[in-house]
């Protein structure tokens, strides 16, 4: 016999056959007579009812059937006596495939958070992380489906490096050395020729500088995979693995960036609306009332787009109190960020940043003080899109780096881009994760990834 998903026989209208479904328990009550088992697959938040005669299957059997193992049910699917679900199935046949003894801990109540990363193995099967990786699933194939209508050749960047993309050092190490017997060169540093690849490799923080590359030949391309920062930051915010999704478009300006950037983020928030109602509506009701009314609110009007400078001056002439001053040349912090989403009421694309806060590979406006970087910002999660124009004048680039302390002798192969054809190009990075915060209204950016990395934890 076929076997059903749940999802579909919930919203079946034809009644009086037989199906079979296999899964999970989630609870089961009753009486002397009947047991009421509600089964998960997972393929939808709600669960199917299967009715279940203590005489036809007799008590030994149904005592196994506890929270958490997992079943094979065949049965007549019929119109449910009760409420709270459309059809139920009238148990004929019932196989166990595995218990769960007294000591699974996801019993019927309620669980925290906090608990719930502690068992990650295990919280896929609960209500909430369900429901999120069901949502980061929908995301996901929403970015591909857009870049790939809109021309975008998916590029697979490599997750080993020598580059640092960003600049900042936090990155992971790559090597193959006997750590109790390193290569060691005459002046007391470590021989890395010594090493598998002959040098010092590391986890990339980017796919972008390989996705320029790339972009510099099939004019529109994207990256989307694991990067990795090795930030000593125990916050909601960070995580040491973390999915970003980096597009790097030849002949598009700063202007042109900005828009990709917000049809994007609109496509697919209205993709995933869409497509995940019933795990929107809960968590919308389990744990951020406004949910839903901002994702939609998202979707109706033009982002707020102005220069970095713009920004400051709003800040400085704002009646609010901040904990860090805002001040022209510095960092935005969180709560700046938070005050312009609110005092526009919308997503926020800021650009113009001043030189010194940003990337070596920016273009630089002809104030010489500013770069064409853009940034976006929303309510909750700050800066979910981070990009610039990039500088394709070679002798600009070069001056750049040298300022910058970036080694031009590694970077060579980048360098050459701009010697052999360049051309205005321009991309920008979306976290994956910063964007699931947004859409899932979890706090916590460890909630929306099935196994966070974050510093002293590595597990599952």
């Amino acid at each position: 016999m076929k076997k059903y998903i749940i999802k579909d026989l919930l919203n079946s209208t034809e009644l009086n056959r037989d199906v079979e479904i296999k899964g999970w328990v989630r609870t089961k009550r009753g009486s002397k007579e009947i047991a009421f088992i509600a089964v998960n697959d997972g393929s939808t938040i709600h669960n199917i009812q299967a009715v279940a005669s203590i005489v036809l299957f007799g008590e030994d059997l149904l005592k196994k059937i506890t929270t958490g193992s997992s079943v094979r049910i065949k049965g007549e699917l019929v119109k449910s006596q009760g409420q709270g679900q459309n059809v139920e199935i009238q148990a004929k046949e019932i196989a166990v495939y595995g218990t769960a003894d007294e000591t699974y801990p996801l019993q019927k109540k309620g669980h925290t958070l906090e608990f719930l990363r502690e068992i990650a193995h295990l919280r896929p099967r609960t209500n909430t992380f369900g429901s999120v990786l069901r949502i980061r699933h929908a995301l996901s194939y929403a970015i591909h489906k857009y870049f790939n209508d809109h021309g975008f050749f998916y590029l697979h960047s490599p997750v080993i490096t020598g580059a640092d993309a960003e600049g900042a050092g936090e990155m992971f190490r790559v090597t193959t050395l006997d750590l109790k017997n390193v290569p060691i060169n005459p002046d007391g540093t470590v021989n890395f020729k010594e090493d598998f690849f002959g040098k010092p490799a590391y986890l990339t923080v980017s796919g972008q500088l390989e996705g320029e590359l790339a972009a510099l030949a099939l004019s529109k391309v994207y990256t989307f995979g694991p990067t990795f920062r090795a930030e000593n930051s125990n916050t909601p915010r960070h995580l040491a693995e973390f999915w970003m999704i980096e597009p790097e478009m030849a002949f598009f300006d700063i202007n042109d960036n900005m828009d990709l950037a917000e049809d994007l983020l609109k496509y697919v928030i209205a993709h995933t609306l869409d497509a995940c109602k019933d795990d929107m509506e809960f968590l919308n009701n389990m744990y951020d009332k406004e949910l839903l009314h901002r994702l939609h609110h998202i979707l109706k009007a033009p982002f707020k787009r102005m220069t970095y400078t713009e920004a400051i001056d709003v800040l400085k002439s704002s009646d609010k109190k901040f904990e860090f001053k805002p001040d022209w040349g510095l960092d935005l912090q969180k709560e700046h960020e938070n005050f312009l989403v609110d005092h526009f009421n919308k997503p926020v694309i800021l650009t113009d940043y001043p030189k010194d806060i940003k990337a070596f590979y920016m273009k630089l406006n002809e104030d010489g003080k500013t770069v064409r970087a853009m940034d976006i910002l929303f309510h909750y999660s700050g800066e979910i899109v981070g990009g610039s124009q990039r500088e394709e004048n070679y002798d600009a680039l070069l001056k750049r780096m040298t300022e910058m302390k970036v080694a031009p002798e590694e970077m060579k192969w980048y360098l050459d881009t701009r010697r052999f054809g360049t051309a205005p190009h321009s991309g920008f990075g979306l976290g994956l994760e910063r964007l699931l915060q947004f859409t899932t209204g979890m706090t916590n950016v460890r909630d929306v990834i099935p196994f966070p990395r974050t510093p002293k934890n590595a597990e599952f």
